[in-house]
C-alpha cells in the first residue's frame, strides 16, 4: 500500500524559500500524477499544483504561479514543490498526494486524488 510522507516545513520569514519534499514507499509513483495542497485553519484544502507521471503536464494554483515550481525523480520516488517569495497568505499545513486515476494529465481537485500524506506545516511570519 502506498505511503506519503512530506517534509521540509517550518517557519520561515515573508520573501523566503521553502523545498517540500513528498516521499513515497511501499509502491511507485511512477504510473500516477501527484498533487500537493495546502489548508490553513478554517478553510478548505485546497490545490496548489500537481504534475503527471512524465512531467508533461504541470499546473498551479492562481496564487502560486510564478512563485512555486514542482518536479519528481520516479528514480527516486519524491515529488518537490519549490516555494520562493513565500508570503502570510502561503501559511498552512500543506500536503501531497496520488491522483487516483492513471492519466497524462493531472488536476489540482482535491477530489481526484485518493492517498494522503499527514501534511507538513509551513509558517511565513516575521
Amino acid at each position: 500500500q502506498l505511503h506519503l510522507v512530506e517534509s521540509g516545513g517550518g517557519l520561515v520569514q515573508p520573501g523566503g524559500s521553502l523545498r517540500l519534499s513528498c516521499a513515497a514507499s511501499g509502491d511507485t509513483l511512477d504510473y500516477v500524477a501527484i498533487g500537493w495542497f495546502r489548508q490553513a485553519p478554517g478553510k478548505e484544502r485546497e490545490g496548489v499544483s500537481c504534475i503527471s507521471r512524465r512531467s508533461k503536464d504541470i499546473r498551479f494554483a492562481e496564487s502560486v504561479k510564478g512563485r512555486f515550481t514542482i518536479s519528481r525523480d520516479n528514480f527516486q520516488n519524491t515529488v518537490w514543490l519549490q516555494m520562493n517569495s513565500l508570503e502570510p497568505e502561503d501559511t498552512a499545513v500543506y500536503y501531497c498526494a496520488r491522483q487516483s486515476v492513471l492519466s497524462d494529465y493531472c488536476d489540482i481537485n482535491p477530489g481526484e486524488y485518493d492517498y494522503w500524506g499527514q501534511g507538513t506545516q509551513v509558517t511565513v511570519s516575521s
